[in-house]
């Protein structure tokens, strides 16, 4: 089985980079992927709402197929966005939601924006899901997601990225938070496989899940540099936990 753990879905139609349900499966069936988590492709107009309800949508006609996690955005109002969390979480049955410090413009960890909704998501008992890279070096940097890490123990986490998409990336901050807290689990989309590799090396395979950052990248082309990369490196067994072993025991899914 293959998962794809970092796919981005909208209603809207803004060019090259957004694309519908219709067109993620399509994807999915050219790549041989089976399942995909998805959350939101940020709309250039701000809202959230609209495009957690097509993910929703997109779960329910495609249980089998579509992971969905909901998004929120603490600019949009905290006690306004508590409300997201609890429709996200009791209304679509999503599996945890996202924050993403660099598209919405927040450090991941300001007690009065963005702690109030991850207090919120934990309360849920839902994964975390934040956006961590080198394109927001310091809002979205792996220390802040380290200290939420430690507040939050009993608190499943995704740190999607793990610290690449920018120059010069801070893939080896992230690999020192996700090595010292163990309820922290990487999504290696848009990192340099080389830096990804090591971290997978370093980590265990146990704490890495195969991401393709869809449709900003092509995922046939990520998933087969994946494969790649992971040849000769890692076992049968230790790939199958990467390309989706680690998503079904995050999620508690059944095959």
């Amino acid at each position: 089985m293959i998962i794809d753990a970092d796919c981005h879905i909208s209603p809207h139609d803004e060019g090259a980079t957004t694309i519908t349900i219709d067109e993620l499966l399509r994807r999915m069936d050219r790549s041989g992927v089976d399942k995909a988590i998805v959350w939101l492709k940020p709309p250039y107009m701000r809202e959230v709402a609209p495009s957690n309800a097509y993910i929703a949508k997109a779960m329910r006609d495609h249980p089998d197929r579509i992971l969905g996690f909901g998004w929120v955005d603490p600019w949009l109002g905290v006690e306004k966005m508590k409300d997201e969390v609890k429709r996200c979480v009791d209304e679509y049955g999503f599996y945890g939601v996202k924050l993403n410090g660099a598209q919405n413009s927040y450090f991941i960890d300001d007690p009065k924006k963005s702690m109030p909704l991850v207090e919120a998501i934990a309360a849920t008992g839902k994964m975390l899901a934040f956006h961590i890279g080198a394109d927001a070096f310091d809002a979205t940097n792996p220390y802040r997601m380290g200290k939420i890490a430690r507040m939050f123990p009993q608190t499943q986490m995704f740190m999607i990225h793990m610290g690449g998409v920018g120059h010069h990336d801070v893939s080896a901050a992230a690999l020192e938070v996700i090595e010292d807290n163990p309820n922290i689990t990487g999504i290696g989309s848009a990192i340099k496989y080389s830096n990804l590799l090591k971290s997978l090396k370093q980590l265990g395979a146990s704490r890495v899940c195969f991401g393709s950052d869809t449709p900003f990248n092509l995922m046939r082309v990520e998933l087969a540099a994946y494969r790649a990369m992971m040849d000769g490196e890692l076992s049968e067994a230790e790939q199958a936990l990467v390309f989706s072993g680690n998503v079904k025991r995050l999620l508690n899914l059944n095959d």
